[in-house]
């Protein structure tokens, strides 16, 4: 069965680039597909190819890491607890509910609109994209084609084009980084991040792949800079926003939340620590981090208090059982209940 329909905006501008178009059931995302320059989708209920990190548990989490999962698919009675929205940098979408779906092997949706959300400070968009010449533009959105269909080598070599046309083209620099990175040429793709921060340092989707490498390097201080940088221009300072804020901005502020508490917890800035920790909690609505509650198990055991350390262990079991480090955390988790017992003297 195949839904198909198209992504407009309210104004009838073009569609944004990279237009991802999402399947959600009882608020989890079950399903993404890339719509067409146009603005077209397709999107077969069976199977799919999502774009999320890695909530095995083991090792550390990579931006922008894809995994490609076969989907058992659902009923049309299902269906009645599904939606679809577009994903999009700098859009907020409609929705389409899909209770009335007709039975068919082919059903038009028809479209999803996105509206292009007020300025926020702290966005992290990047307006020189606008200004890049066409020449440049057009070698970016081949890079940028070539990578949807795995062929990296050849989206290397027009983000290079691009950025020769055009130095100052700052996402071409941080996709290109992307790219050298999944080449495993993790010096290189530094060099590009950095270029990028270098020309605009309110651009922050390459301070936070920074960040990951160091995280996985384990290089708290640099861990701490970078993602302190990125904290600054989070919108949550500066509004009264409510939801989920991926809706405002394309920058994974859960990730970014995970990395500083992580790095403070590290540097024995436990307090610091545990507000970022809670604060990646909250954001972290799919979840995607298990290590994240590991982590608030250790920072809440620091502060002895063990009821909370216990709970946070569990849940971390709970998102990734078959962790190579499970059997670890299921002692640590005996060792916090055993500390959370009855106080001496409190017994009759």
């Amino acid at each position: 069965m195949f839904l198909r329909g198209r992504v407009a905006t309210d104004d009838g501008t073009p569609v944004p680039r990279d237009v991802l178009v999402e399947r959600v059931c009882n608020a989890s995302v079950r399903q993404q597909v890339y719509a067409t320059s146009p603005g077209d989708f397709s999107m077969q209920l069976g199977a799919m190819t999502d774009s999320y990190v890695d909530a095995s548990g083991d090792g550390s989490p990579q931006y922008g890491q894809a995994s490609k999962i076969r989907d058992m698919g659902i009923s049309r009675r299902e269906l009645a607890n599904c939606e679809l929205r577009a994903s999009v940098s700098g859009f907020r979408s409609d929705v389409v509910t899909l209770v009335d779906l007709t039975p068919d092997s082919n059903v038009d949706v028809g479209a999803i609109v996105v509206h292009r959300s007020e300025k926020i400070k702290g966005m992290t968009l990047n307006a020189a994209a606008y200004n890049a010449p066409k020449d440049a533009r057009r070698a970016f959105e081949k890079g940028i084609d070539a990578e949807k269909h795995g062929k990296l080598a050849d989206a290397r070599q027009y983000l290079e084009k691009a950025v020769e046309i055009y130095p100052r083209y700052t996402s071409a620099w941080f996709q290109l980084g992307m790219i050298l990175q999944k080449q495993t040429q993790n010096e290189a793709a530094r060099s590009a991040y950095a270029q990028a921060t270098t020309i605009d340092s309110k651009f922050l989707p390459p301070y936070l792949s920074l960040a990951s490498m160091a995280f996985a390097e384990r290089d708290w201080t640099q861990v701490l800079n970078l993602t302190n940088h990125v904290l600054d221009h989070d919108p949550l300072r500066y509004a009264d926003v409510t939801g989920y804020i991926l809706d405002l901005d394309p920058l994974d502020y859960a990730e970014a939340y995970f990395y500083n508490s992580a790095s403070n917890f590290n540097l024995n800035k436990i307090a610091d620590a545990e507000r970022s920790g809670l604060k990646a909690e909250r954001l972290d609505v799919r979840p995607r981090f298990p290590q994240l509650h590991l982590l608030l198990a250790d920072i809440f055991a620091q502060k002895n208090n063990y009821a909370t350390a216990i709970a946070e262990a569990k849940i971390y079991l709970e998102l990734a059982p078959h962790a190579k480090n499970a059997d670890q955390v299921r002692e640590r988790l005996a060792k916090f209940e055993k500390l959370n017992g009855p106080a001496p003297g409190g017994e009759n």
